[in-house]
């Protein structure tokens, strides 16, 4: 078996892992609450509105403010969302997992024992090694 099919064999059981089973699902709960669905298109539009507010030659003072506060407002009530708090907390523990494999075959690659390679914890300061900041 080839690398690449080796590869394809990790993903299989990546999507076989209880981090990413209960990403999936999370996920699916937030594209299918309707609630959480109407905050984040607010959001996105009122993150349009200040973009194109704070491009304007002539800035309004107070228009921003009053974007950058319901901005703001609508993030919170995004992640109050009991979805969004779950997805959150999967996507981390996902995120992870996938750090962690990465690591190990980025180790690997640069020569250490694919056995005994562990992630580090924490920014060495070298980004030459890492998998990228988060």
């Amino acid at each position: 078996m080839d690398i690449i099919q080796q590869t394809r064999e990790l993903g299989k059981l990546i999507q076989k892992d209880e981090r990413y089973i209960a990403y999936f699902n999370a996920r699916e709960k937030n594209d299918n609450d309707p609630e959480l669905q109407k905050l984040i298109s607010e959001f996105n539009m009122k993150r349009l509105d200040l973009n194109n507010e704070m491009s304007k030659d002539e800035k309004d003072a107070e228009k921003l403010k009053e974007l950058d506060n319901t901005i703001k407002e609508l993030y919170g009530n995004i992640m109050a969302n009991e979805n969004m708090n779950t997805f959150t907390a999967v996507k981390n523990e996902m995120d992870s997992l996938l750090s962690q494999i990465n690591n190990i075959i980025t180790m690997s690659a640069n020569g250490e024992d694919p056995e005994t390679c562990v992630a580090s914890s924490g920014c060495s300061g070298s980004c030459s090694s890492c998998s990228g900041c988060h």
